[in-house]
């Protein structure tokens, strides 16, 4: 456990650039809920998801809630991530196979260096109505 909290640094003191990096390797690439753990806030954690109404209180509970998620982790793929004043938004790809792949708006807010308040918004793929065509381009995220 030592080992994991040299990994996780004072978040409130992270650029873009290094949040960027400290999601991609610590907190997405392994999944490990205990670099999770180690990032999430000692006493008043929570990880919200408002579509389905359910809410994850306490860093012990989103450890457990996530050792215990069927199949494995999704692999999670973060596209972008702004930081300001204590207030990461991040744009991030979770792929839980099967074709069932959402975008996600992550919202994470800091406090004393470590994440308290975790607000995910989960988009599901629509196909865009032909009638705009002419107004947009087509792109892949």
């Amino acid at each position: 456990m030592a080992n994991q909290q040299q990994r996780v640094p004072n978040l409130q003191e992270l650029d873009e650039k290094e949040a960027y990096c400290f999601l991609t390797e610590v907190f997405f690439a392994d999944l490990s809920p205990e670099a999770v753990y180690q990032a999430n806030h000692p006493d008043e954690y929570v990880m919200e998801m408002p579509q389905s109404g359910e809410a994850v209180r306490g860093r012990e509970n989103m450890r457990k809630f996530q050792e215990a998620y069927p199949g494995g982790a999704p692999s999670i793929r973060l596209r972008r991530v702004l930081v300001r004043d204590g207030l990461w938004v991040a744009e991030v790809v979770n792929d839980y196979g099967g074709g069932r792949v959402f975008d996600v708006a992550m919202i994470l807010e800091l406090k004393d260096g470590k994440i308290w308040r975790d607000r995910r918004y989960y988009g599901e793929p629509f196909e865009a109505p032909e009638w705009r065509a002419r107004w947009v381009e087509r792109v892949e995220f």
